[in-house]
């Protein structure tokens, strides 16, 4: 009987012992794998957040690339457009020698003889015609000159007589029709807004030019609008890589 017992007192701290043993393994499983779940769980949210940052800084890249062309685009169409107009616009206005203006009196206004023209019929066609000339005498009001009026650079080039040179049509009464009003417009008005040559190298006076000062302006107002706005979405673009660049280097710096 006293042997059981010892027996007993021998073996139960023995089961004791394995029985902790058992529960302090279980709980050490349970806290590596919360660990490792946490784990886990940060590392997918850490993925999500570089694809989310890769994605964002994609799309910046690609908007900041459009930006950049469309401001190229627009710098490049302007300057196109400012070498087209400096070549035909710029340089008739250069070339001009109207340029004082002045007021000028009508002082004789009549048709003076019938020209010849020639009008397509069709393909390899051509059919002849007659208009008008309409002659026009003015009187420079700041010189007191004297001299012929024409309609502007282009009729002065084709006849240096005649005022105005309208397209050659069949309907020839109808021609007719519009210089006579031409003519009685001019007398009824006495006087108009004239160009003349101050060096008087040009004896013919025009009442306008193809190219003034105005038609110049907003000739060029749009490519300088359009150079400006090029330029700018380039110059902010740029600031803004700049910036981007310096704010990365700022948070890589040691605290």
């Amino acid at each position: 009987m006293h042997q059981r017992s010892f027996r007993n007192s021998l073996q139960s701290p023995w089961q004791g012992g394995k029985t902790s043993g058992k529960m302090f393994f279980v709980t050490g499983r349970k806290v590596a794998s919360a660990a490792n779940e946490k784990r886990s769980i940060y590392q997918r949210f850490r993925g999500y957040e570089l694809m989310e940052k890769r994605r964002t800084e994609t799309a910046l890249k690609a908007g900041e690339d459009r930006a950049l062309f469309l401001g190229l685009s627009m710098v490049f169409c302007s300057i196109m457009m400012y070498f087209v107009l400096c070549i035909t616009m710029v340089r008739s206005y250069t070339d001009s020698v109207w340029t004082e203006e002045s007021i000028c009196t009508i002082l004789n206004s009549s048709l003076i003889m019938e020209v010849n023209c020639s009008y397509s019929c069709g393909s390899d066609c051509w059919r002849s015609s007659r208009y008008p000339c309409l002659q026009v005498y003015v009187s420079i009001n700041a010189t007191g000159r004297i001299g012929l009026l024409s309609y502007n650079e282009e009729a002065q080039d084709i006849s240096s007589e005649c005022f105005y040179v309208p397209k050659c049509q069949k309907d020839h009464t109808a021609v007719n029709v519009m210089m006579a009003n031409i003519s009685e417009t001019l007398k009824a008005q006495q006087q108009v807004w004239c160009y003349y040559d101050p060096k008087e190298q040009q004896s013919v006076i025009l009442l306008s030019r193809l190219y003034g000062s105005g038609a110049m302006f907003h000739s060029l107002f749009w490519p300088s609008c359009m150079l400006a706005g090029g330029s700018l979405i380039i110059f902010m673009v740029k600031l803004t890589q700049y910036l981007s660049i310096l704010c990365e280097h700022i948070s890589k710096m040691p605290k």
